[in-house]
């Protein structure tokens, strides 16, 4: 185990799997890092597993378009101590998100979406939307009666929610409030369900707060929405789409919704932790899942096939020859349309259009460049693309309720290895 922790960056590189044609190695010096200092990395993730934080991880870092960090730490699996290898897949999540906001964005330059649409011009069931409202107490409660849960009462939507809504995370739908949650609860998704058969319901559910006031993630409501849109707007189902119009063109080759029987085995495990232990979380009803596409959270996939998507929107869209979007809509992207003024939004992170934007680094706390953005997964993984330093850097860890200290570690990790 002491090679592995301590392995040399570079040597892993030159040893293990073999980058993407598109996206080279280089030694940190030719892009202006610190060997040295990049390998605090590994000494930052090897805290992190010894806490049991996490299993084990996979770190990659590029800079100006080239690799020089790609590493594999720790465990895939506790119970049979099987090792974490760089082309270990992962469930990422909510990371799965800037992907559907690609997907909404290459619509949108090509006439068929636009931001300002309403939800209902492609589902009908979003019309005329309620949101739930608060019942004030008519009279002060008796001596010594228990109180019961806060009562709501629907109101008309003031307008209605769109495109732009669901991207930042500002709509209301199925935001984690009391009354969608329930309401959600009470009609939940089936087995063998699809985007086309359970998304129509949720135009049933009351929003949780007048579109546009106020910021709240929504985190599976939303953006499985927008992949329905996809559908309806592209006349292909969601994955086909992903799939020909973003994972090909990319050459993003083991990324995919519900994993071949040839792939299990090189899923890492998932693990809850709890007092310093962590305990395996079982994931055979998300495996099993073969019908429904989650725009949301549904995708898995390893760090070098999404350093692909990440360099992607670095280069302004374009990698490899292909081109996904223009270096404006990448602009439009990544700017900030929901601003940390807005009730519920942290400070120093505004949010865009499917991606956190870092607006100002020393309010947030963040070691990043202002104006870098990304997201990260439910099970731990984390991505940011920095535009002023040209990096992209990718974390992969499978722990369902993470300490998100490893990511603001990780990043001062990289950023501190930047000495030109």
């Amino acid at each position: 185990m002491k090679k592995l922790w301590f392995a040399a960056p570079v040597l892993a590189l030159l040893t293990g799997p073999v980058a993407a044609a598109s996206i080279q190695v280089a030694k940190p010096e030719e892009v202006g890092f610190s060997s040295e200092r990049l390998a605090r990395i590994t000494e930052t993730v090897k805290r992190h597993i010894d806490v049991h934080d996490i299993a084990g991880a996979v770190t990659l870092v590029a800079r100006r378009g080239r690799i020089v960090q790609f590493e594999a730490y720790g465990l895939a699996d506790l119970d049979t101590r099987k090792s974490m290898s760089k082309d270990s897949l992962f469930w990422i999540a909510s990371m799965s998100k800037p992907i559907t906001g690609v997907a909404i964005l290459m619509l949108l330059e090509e006439g068929k979406v636009r931001l300002t649409d309403p939800v209902s011009k492609f589902i009908p069931e979003f019309h005329e939307l309620k949101v739930a409202m608060l019942r004030e107490p008519t009279s002060s409660p008796v001596a010594g009666s228990a109180s019961g849960p806060p009562q709501y009462y629907p109101v008309p939507a003031n307008r209605e929610i769109t495109v732009r809504d669901l991207l930042s995370h500002v709509s209301g739908l199925a935001s984690r409030g009391t009354t969608s949650t329930a309401e959600v609860a009470k009609d939940p998704r089936r087995p063998g369900e699809t985007l086309a058969t359970y998304i129509p319901r949720l135009g049933a559910t009351t929003l949780d707060f007048q579109p546009g006031t106020r910021w709240s993630y929504s985190p599976s409501a939303g953006f499985d929405t927008l992949g329905r849109i996809v559908e309806i707007a592209s006349g292909q189902s969601f994955d086909q789409f992903l799939r020909q119009r973003i994972f090909e063109p990319l050459g993003m080759k083991d990324i995919f919704f519900h994993p071949g029987e040839e792939r299990l085995h090189r899923i890492a495990s998932t693990y809850h932790r709890d007092d310093g232990a962590l305990s395996k979380v079982d994931q055979q009803a998300r495996l099993a899942n073969t019908t429904y596409f989650s725009g949301a959270g549904g995708l898995m996939t390893n760090a070098e096939d999404y350093l692909q998507f990440g360099q992607m929107l670095l280069n302004g869209g374009q990698l490899n020859g292909k081109r996904l979007l223009s270096p404006k809509t990448v602009e439009l992207m990544s700017a900030v349309h929901a601003a940390d003024t807005l009730p519920g939004r942290p400070k120093g992170r505004g949010f865009g259009l499917s991606v956190q934007v870092v607006s100002d680094a020393i309010t947030a706390g963040y070691r990043v460049s202002d104006g870098s953005y990304g997201w990260d997964g439910a099970f731990g993984t984390h991505f940011w693309v920095d535009p002023k330093e040209k990096i992209v850097g990718i974390l992969m860890v499978q722990t369902n309720n993470p300490n998100r200290e490893l990511d603001r570690d990780f990043e001062n990790a990289v950023m501190q290895a930047v000495v030109e």
